[in-house]
């Protein structure tokens, strides 16, 4: 343990202090595409009882028009935040009829024809549009069929006071926003070096479905009729197969401090690129197709397991309110959907979580250096393709080690900080989790990504049979799980609500849709 890492735990540690750890702040968005009972992706609009995927707080759209979003309200306890999800899920099937929510990170059967995937639409206002003409940009850049693939994406902050506290142990005269701005970006840092660890320890997604890869180049093997793997792999969704795609290869986004990251998000932002310049910002019939030709439409379509978020005011771009008020939390996107569990994550999983990114935070972050960017990515892939290759070994400046044994010294410095959050909520939890990921170091047969193809091979070899058998007996789970009549009702009269909103929005428009564009672009 460096003594850096010593000294905050000790001081975080002392009772008038460890009770600010309370206020740890969670929220949870799990993807999951609908499907017919058949298994194939869902060509319906999305269910009006479940509300307007622009204004509902909870209930929306990602990519596609099937690509279901459940989002948590902000929990400052585990319980209440599975609670949440698990009541959210219970409605939603409630809504969804025959259909099912597919329970894979890596698609269902997918249309032959690319046109025939729906991008989610979000009704007329300016706002809406400039959503879904945003992903109609995806479509034409990326493919429909990679913006199918699905995943949990982790929100997560440590209470303001406890930043202030660090602030004063420090000496550190900045601003508060600054401080805590500048540790988020360290905590940020730390996790990239990481990030290897999560592919290995919850990694889901070893096999996809062949349609997901029809006539595109691959270096998959066969498993069965139809599916296609790699031996060794953890989660093909954050290989170069998913989201790191090639027209982002060369972006070089800044993480050794907010204004640099900001920065080069800016550049990303306006960096002209032929392809896309080659393809207009409207087709031949005059219609929006992307909101510009530059590498990055907006900054969200930057593929990245982590990123720095504040809460935005409508029709404001991420980037802008970051420069404005600063990182108010952070966002973990490499999290596979667990086809184990009927949430798509334990919470076991969600305490490892918070130990891991309290380690982040707390641990010695130096500022990258270029080999160093290079090293960790290296890693992160090397682990998304071959995590559970037998001597498998990594590189830690410049020296090679071995996944195994690195992985164990991390855990040996996050058992630490998992015994701080147990002293704190007066509970085992954090370290009984922590132990369960230090069991599947020493045993890769436990991690989710060997249980999934063992379950495919139980099922013919078949990833599409494995998870519709998956989705289906979570299906089952939930709908003999109905809420009660006073939650029925107070989700519907959300989803009422949020109806009404978006007809509000609509009729208060002002401004044509170019002149919207324009200026939400130039912010």
């Amino acid at each position: 343990m460096s003594p850096t890492l010593s000294q905050y735990l000790e001081f975080l540690g002392q009772s008038a202090r460890r009770e600010q750890l309370l206020g740890f702040k969670h929220g949870i968005e799990k993807e999951s595409l609908r499907i017919t009972e058949g298994g194939v992706l869902a060509q319906t609009q999305h269910p009006t009882a479940l509300g307007s995927a622009l204004t509902h707080p909870t209930i929306t759209t990602d990519y596609s028009e099937a690509l279901v979003e459940l989002i948590t309200p902000v929990c400052t306890s585990i319980e209440g935040l599975f609670d949440n999800l698990d009541r959210i899920h219970r409605f939603t099937y409630s809504q969804l009829g025959d259909e099912r929510l597919w329970i894979q990170s890596m698609p269902c059967l997918l249309p032959e024809r690319d046109q025939d995937i729906p991008i989610g639409w979000y009704g007329t206002s300016n706002i809406g549009m400039l959503k879904h003409v945003y992903r109609r940009g995806l479509a034409i850049r990326y493919g429909k069929a990679m913006q199918c693939i699905a995943g949990i994406h982790y929100n997560f902050s440590l209470p303001d006071k406890v930043w202030q506290l660090l602030q004063q142990h420090d000496g550190d005269q900045r601003s508060a926003q600054d401080y805590q701005s500048a540790r988020y970006m360290a905590t940020i840092r730390n996790f990239r070096r990481y990030a290897w660890l999560l592919m290995y320890l919850f990694g889901a997604s070893p096999a996809v479905c062949a349609s997901f890869l029809q006539g595109r180049d691959h270096k998959l093997q066969r498993l069965g009729e139809k599916s296609l793997y790699l031996p060794y792999a953890t989660s093909l969704r954050m290989s170069d197969l998913g989201y790191n795609n090639n027209a982002q290869s060369g972006l070089n986004i800044c993480y050794n401090g907010l204004d640099q990251y900001i920065q080069s998000m800016q550049q990303a932002i306006s960096m002209p690129y032929a392809p896309y310049a080659e393809m207009g910002t409207h087709d031949a019939q005059g219609n929006w197709q992307q909101l510009n030709t530059n590498l990055l439409q907006i900054e969200n379509e930057f593929y990245s397991p982590i990123r720095p978020k504040r809460v935005t005011r409508s029709g404001e771009k991420p980037v802008h309110a970051l420069a404005s008020r600063g990182v108010e939390y952070i966002e973990v996107r490499c999290m596979d959907i667990d086809p184990f569990a009927p949430l798509g994550v334990e919470p076991a999983t969600a305490r490892f979580l918070d130990s891991f990114l309290l380690y982040c935070a707390l641990e010695d972050s130096p500022e990258f250096e270029p080999d160093e960017c290079e090293e960790t990515g290296v890693n992160f892939d090397l682990a998304v393709k071959r995590g559970r290759e037998p001597g498998l070994s990594l590189h830690q400046n410049g020296t090679d080690i071995a996944l195994k044994d690195w992985g164990l010294s991390l855990l040996d410095d996050i058992a630490a900080c998992a015994q701080l959050l147990d002293q704190t909520n007066a509970t085992a939890d954090f370290s009984d989790s922590l132990k369960q990921q230090r069991d599947k170091l020493h045993n890769p047969d436990l991690t989710p990504s060997a249980r999934v193809l063992t379950e495919i091979e139980r099922h013919g070899n078949s990833f599409f049979r494995f998870a519709l058998a998956q989705s289906e007996a979570h299906r089952e789970y939930f709908m003999a799980r109905p809420l009660d009549a006073e939650s029925m009702d107070a989700f519907r009269r959300q989803a009422e609500a949020s109806l009404t909103e978006q007809a509000a929005m609509e009729a208060a428009d002002d401004v044509d849709f170019d002149t919207f564009v324009r200026t939400y672009l130039s912010q």
